[in-house]
């Protein structure tokens, strides 16, 4: 005898948006600390098989994305779910890493994908502040302290160790990606998948950045059918924190954490 009720499909879906890291003095960006919970409710909806997740970011912070990464793939390992990432106009970067934790990982065909490299940039103001008649006035314990001060000259040996700290990074990004797409991927080295570069969700697919086209509503009901239920769980910010972030903070760093977030977007076209 066949029961009339069929049990419907449950897939919980997460959104994670934004700049990773801390952005400005009492404006958060993406972090574990801010999204742990929010994660954790959605891998505890009871008798899933899946969840979503959908990511809008050009990123930001390794460590954040690390932990980030790392805790979606220990609550997947845990109750047992597969995990199905959306990326949206960008996952690149830090982005990009975060993906790296889905079983599967979509995209629309002109989202920005990619960007598999290590990024500082800074300014110098040494002749600034010559030209404006201000004495800079540095004391350390430890000669390393002030390393590529951006009122001094850059020193040759600062840059090198910079450098080898981003290659250590860049390595740790490496390995994620490669356990995560394993053979899907094509030809890394001759297709400069490493090299920081960037492509569309159409040529991600081209070269196994991602598994199919397809945005999260659409490729849930292609797999759990049109009655699928999607469960949705979005980090909302709460009011004082929004007055805290535009009422109190110093107009100067509210300008820095805008350029510096408009910077990171447009450097993928956004």
């Amino acid at each position: 005898m066949f029961s009339i009720f069929k049990k419907k499909t449950v897939v919980p879906h997460v959104r994670l948006t934004g700049i990773i890291g801390s952005a400005g003095r009492f404006k958060q960006g993406m972090e574990l600390a801010n999204q742990r919970d929010i994660l954790k409710k959605a891998f505890s909806v009871k008798k899933i098989s899946h969840v979503a997740i959908s990511i809008n970011s050009p990123g930001g912070s390794p460590v954040q994305s690390h932990l980030i990464y790392s805790y979606i793939r220990e609550l997947a390992d845990k109750k047992k779910v597969k995990v199905l990432i959306f990326a949206e106009d960008v996952a690149a970067s830090g982005g990009y890493f975060i993906a790296c934790a889905g079983d599967e990982i979509f995209a629309n065909s002109s989202s920005i994908i990619g960007s598999i490299g290590v990024i500082s940039a800074s300014f110098g103001f040494k002749d600034l502040i010559q030209k404006i008649g201000v004495e800079r006035r540095v004391y350390t314990a430890g000669k390393n302290k002030s390393t590529l001060d951006p009122f001094v000259e850059e020193k040759e040996e600062d840059v090198k160790r910079l450098k080898n700290i981003q290659l250590e990074l860049h390595s740790d990004f490496i390995k994620i990606v490669e356990t995560s797409r394993g053979s899907k991927l094509k030809d890394p080295e001759k297709n400069n998948i490493f090299t920081g570069e960037f492509w569309t969700g159409k040529s991600a697919l081209r070269l196994g950045l991602i598994d199919g086209i397809g945005n999260a509503d659409q490729v849930l009901k292609e797999k759990f059918g049109d009655k699928v239920i999607i469960k949705n769980f979005e980090k909302r910010k709460g009011f004082l924190a929004k007055k805290l972030s535009s009422s109190i903070s110093d107009p100067f760093d509210k300008i820095i954490d805008n350029l510096e977030e408009k910077s990171m977007w447009q450097r993928f076209g956004l």
